[in-house]
């Protein structure tokens, strides 16, 4: 089933991944590779499956997309975890998901996240560049962890970001459940979709119940559109509606 969560230009929700029709163009965000090395260094010992679990949920959606010539891949920051250094699992295993990506698309754009302070030598490795934002036609697809601007941004009709992890609790009975979610509001006179982290271990933040991060959510978000993560993408209305 489709979930689009702008129509006009296309711009589909397939897992916790954006599919834009316009430039064919495929976009993740807050991947957060060596999170597990990061628990390891500081005494707590985690069984280390992100990787397996991060190449599957990939796997299973180029599978989605077969039919679909995918020209691009955005990776919308944080494609690491570590800040200060990069650890030997993030240097095996980023390399191992940009090889996949790359047989998936004829181009690879990574944009900086603030975990990717020295994502620089593996881009390198692979010959690809770090921007602190990409643009085309009227969307443009920043990290989201501080305001952007310059003439690209304001020109842009849709802003796509990431950095916020959203998620949602809900209730059924005396059972609460903590499901990722996008976000489609608006910043400004311009759309806004927040993006959920395609990082399998955790869901991410409670948009009602914890601090938000990125400076684009510190409003008002009663009237921001809510898209459930499950076994499909559900819109679920507005947040002011969500018991």
């Amino acid at each position: 089933m489709t979930t689009y969560l702008i129509k006009n230009p296309e711009i589909e929700a397939i897992g916790p991944s954006l599919w834009l029709e316009k430039g064919h163009t495929l976009i993740v965000a807050d991947l957060h590779i060596g999170y597990e090395a990061a628990l390891n260094k500081e005494g707590i010992l985690v069984p280390r499956f992100q990787f397996k679990e991060t190449e599957k949920m990939f796997k299973q959606l180029f599978s989605h997309l077969r039919d679909k010539k995918i020209k691009t891949v955005v990776v919308n920051g944080d494609l690491k975890h570590e800040f200060g250094e990069i650890s030997s699992q993030e240097w095996r295993e980023t390399l191992n998901i940009l090889d996949l990506l790359g047989r998936h698309c004829e181009n690879i754009i990574l944009v900086k996240g603030n975990h990717d302070t020295i994502l620089g030598p593996i881009a390198t490795k692979r010959n690809l560049k770090i921007v602190d934002y990409y643009c085309f036609g009227d969307i443009c697809i920043l990290h989201g962890d501080k305001i952007m601007k310059n003439k690209d941004i304001e020109k842009a009709k849709v802003i796509i970001i990431g950095h916020e992890h959203p998620a949602i609790s809900l209730r059924e009975g005396s059972k609460v459940e903590k499901y990722k979610c996008f976000l489609l509001g608006k910043w400004k006179s311009k759309k806004l979709i927040v993006m959920p982290s395609f990082f399998p271990l955790v869901e991410g933040t409670d948009i009602r119940k914890e601090e938000l991060l990125s400076p684009y959510l510190y409003q008002n978000l009663k009237n921001f559109d809510i898209f459930i993560l499950g076994d499909n993408v559900y819109s679920f209305g507005k947040l002011t509606n969500i018991r």
